[in-house]
C-alpha cells in the first residue's frame, strides 16, 4: 500500500513536471485554427476528400463511370459534358481523376498508419531494449535507410505479385501500401528513439524507475504523451511523400494498372499528346500537386502549433 501510495504521489509530481496534456493539446489546436494556411489546406483537402470518395457512389458527381469508352468523344476538350475532356478511349478524364484521387488517398494514408505503427515499435524497441538491442536496431535502420527507395519499393511490389500467376496479396493498393511503407518507416523510428532516449534521462522518469514503477507505466504513462506530438507531424508529412512515390511508380507502369485510374497513369497516358491535347497532363498533374501542397501545409501547420518555440 505504501508503495503504490508513493507511486502516485510521484505521477503527481512527474505530472506537475510536464506540460498539461490536455493544455498542451487545446493550445496547439487552437494555435492550428489560427494558422491561415493549414485552415485552407485542410478545408481544400476535406472538400478533395468527400468529391473522390463520394464520387464513387454518387452519379451526379461521377457523371461517367471511369472506364466507359465512348468512341464518338475521343480526345475532347474540356466542356460542360466532360469537365476535364477525355482521354484516347473517349473515358471521362473527370471520373479518372476522381478515382485517382481517391486511390492517392488511400495509399498515402494508409503508408503514414502503417509507418507510424512499425516506426515506434522499432524506435521503441531500440530505445528501451538495452544497448545490444539498441544496436541491432540501428543497424537494421541504416541498412534499410542506404537502400535505394525506388528501386526497393520496385523489388517489393513484384515480390508482392507472386509468381504464376498467385498474388501474395492481391489487391495492388495494399501491394503499393506494403511495399512504400518498407522504406518509409526509417526516419519515425529514429525520431522515436531519440525522443524516447531523452525522456530516459528526465528527474521524473529516474524517480518512477527507482520508486519500481513497471517500464509499461513508465513508457506508456510518461513517455509516449510527450513523444506523440513530433512523431504526428513526421507522420502528416509521410502522407506526400507516399501519394509522390505511388504516382511516380504508377507513371513508369509499377503501380496500379489499367484499366483502374492512378494519378501518375494518367499523367503517363496524356504525356505522349502533351503538345496537342494538354489538358490530359493538367488534371492530373494538378490534383497531384494540390493533394502534396494540401498535407505539406497541414504538417507546416501542426509543426507550429505543436512547437511554437522551434521557430
Amino acid at each position: 500500500m505504501a508503495d503504490a501510495r508513493a507511486l502516485e504521489q510521484l505521477d503527481a509530481v512527474a505530472d506537475a513536471a510536464q506540460p498539461s496534456q490536455r493544455g498542451l493539446w487545446s493550445d496547439a489546436l487552437r494555435r492550428l485554427l489560427r494558422n491561415r494556411l493549414a485552415m485552407v489546406g485542410l478545408i481544400v483537402l476535406a472538400s478533395v476528400a468527400i468529391l473522390a470518395v463520394l464520387g464513387n457512389y454518387i452519379d451526379f458527381i461521377q457523371r461517367e463511370s471511369p472506364s466507359f469508352q465512348d468512341y464518338e468523344v475521343r480526345r475532347a476538350d474540356p466542356s460542360w459534358d466532360h469537365f476535364f475532356g477525355t482521354d484516347q478511349l473517349g473515358r471521362d478524364q473527370w471520373a479518372r481523376v476522381l478515382q485517382g484521387l481517391l486511390i492517392s488517398l488511400q495509399v498515402g494514408l494508409g503508408v503514414a498508419g502503417v509507418v507510424l505503427v512499425i516506426g515506434m515499435l522499432i524506435g521503441g524497441i531500440a530505445a528501451l531494449g538495452g544497448r545490444l538491442l539498441d544496436n541491432v536496431m540501428m543497424r537494421i535502420t541504416d541498412l534499410a535507410y542506404a537502400f535505394p527507395d525506388l528501386l526497393f519499393i520496385i523489388l517489393l511490389r513484384g515480390a508482392l505479385e507472386g509468381w504464376d500467376g498467385v498474388p501474395v496479396v492481391g489487391n495492388p493498393v495494399i501491394q503499393l501500401i506494403v511495399a512504400i511503407s518498407f522504406v518509409g518507416w526509417v526516419t519515425i523510428a529514429r525520431l522515436v528513439r531519440g525522443q524516447m532516449l531523452s525522456l530516459k534521462a528526465q528527474d521524473y522518469v529516474l524517480a518512477a524507475e527507482s520508486m519500481g514503477a513497471s517500464r509499461f507505466r513508465i513508457v506508456f504513462q510518461h513517455m509516449l504523451p510527450n513523444t506523440l506530438g513530433p512523431v504526428i507531424v513526421a507522420a502528416v508529412f509521410v502522407i506526400p511523400l507516399a501519394i509522390f512515390a505511388e504516382a511516380v511508380l504508377s507513371f513508369i507502369g509499377f503501380g496500379i494498372e489499367a484499366p483502374t485510374a492512378s494519378l501518375g497513369g494518367l499523367v503517363s497516358t496524356g504525356y505522349d499528346e502533351i503538345r496537342v491535347h494538354t489538358w490530359m497532363v493538367i488534371s492530373p498533374a494538378l490534383a497531384i500537386a494540390l493533394l502534396m501542397l494540401c498535407f505539406t501545409f497541414i504538417g507546416d501547420g501542426l509543426r507550429d502549433a505543436l512547437d511554437p518555440r522551434g521557430h
